[in-house]
């Protein structure tokens, strides 16, 4: 077969490819369970809270009151913190930074991980042992205590480079697990023969990456996308936590969690004031659950099987 005919062989199947996927995408969401509706109705509410957070809230994101600890009312629907800052306006600024920066740093970590992966999957020679071994030693040590000794060994000046440190560290930290995935998929469609004739042709690596190999690969990548932003979700919660995440005055679960922990005290006294201090957990969770129901649902369509009712 010549290599026009293995280039034509191969826009089709990459044609065929993307419709069958699209198709089965849409008659698998028509046809999706209530876990997965819940899923995506939770990630849309969470979406809009994000986008539109500075219109939803009722006060500013740092907006000081005279009275710290004040009760629920009208002004203040879930009170005041200890500080006099409304509580329910910043955890829906905390959904726009908690959540926008875990988004913005799983699609940083996709992009280095998964460019790697796929040129390593393609150039099968020292470039791929070299990259190779440096993730297999940045993945031998654990990535929390590695974020905890390099966010606290880089100083930052302001809230804003304190943000793009954390992007950056957590982004090449997780990048590691997205590599080793892409370069696993991605082995098994570079043999191909609509890949070789891209070679043959002489089209070059960012071609062969985006015309030929990615498209082949999305649904594994898609599903895991959705996993790692739930670790890195999850990540950038507990280093806010233990202080060395995203930075006051700066709102985020993270943080609200360490600073509404002091109200479980007053749990026996009045149940409303001890239950501030599971609500930004609360939020933390209920995204982690949403998410994972949404890729289970995915996978389980990409992945060829049927339910037999």
């Amino acid at each position: 077969m010549s290599t026009e005919n293995y280039s034509a062989a191969g826009e089709v199947s990459q044609v065929r490819t993307r419709r069958t996927w699209l198709h089965r995408m849409w008659i698998g969401l028509r046809k999706a369970p209530l876990t997965a509706w819940f899923g995506m109705i939770i990630i849309l509410g969470y979406l809009i809270c994000m986008l539109f957070a500075p219109w939803i809230a009722p006060h500013g994101e740092a907006q000081v009151f005279a009275i710290p600890y004040a009760e629920w009312s009208e002004t203040h629907r879930l009170g005041t913190d200890q500080l006099g800052r409304d509580i329910f306006s910043r955890l829906i600024f905390g959904a726009r930074n908690t959540v926008g920066i875990a988004l913005l740093t799983t699609l940083l970590s996709f992009f280095i991980g998964g460019g790697l992966g796929l040129i390593a999957a393609i150039n099968r020679s020292w470039l791929d042992q070299i990259i190779s071994r440096v993730v297999d030693v940045l993945l031998a040590i654990p990535s929390l205590i590695f974020a905890l000794m390099l966010l606290a060994a880089v100083e930052t000046t302001t809230p804003t480079w304190s943000i793009i440190k954390l992007i950056i560290i957590i982004a090449v930290l997780d990048s590691t697990r997205v590599f080793r995935l892409t370069r696993a998929v991605a082995l098994n469609v570079v043999v191909m023969d609509y890949v070789e004739a891209a070679r043959l042709r002489g089209e070059k690596l960012g071609w062969i990456m985006r015309r030929e190999i990615l498209p082949n690969i999305m649904p594994p990548l898609v599903a895991e996308f959705g996993l790692r932003f739930s670790f890195v979700f999850l990540t950038i919660a507990a280093l806010s936590f233990l202080g060395l995440g995203i930075q006051p005055p700066t709102a985020d679960w993270g943080t609200m969690v360490r600073e509404l922990s002091t109200f479980v005290n007053y749990l026996n006294f009045d149940l409303r004031l001890g239950l501030l201090a599971f609500i930004p957990g609360g939020a933390i969770a209920l995204l982690t659950v949403a998410v994972n129901f949404v890729v289970d649902w995915f996978l389980h369509q990409t992945s060829g099987l049927r339910d037999e009712h």
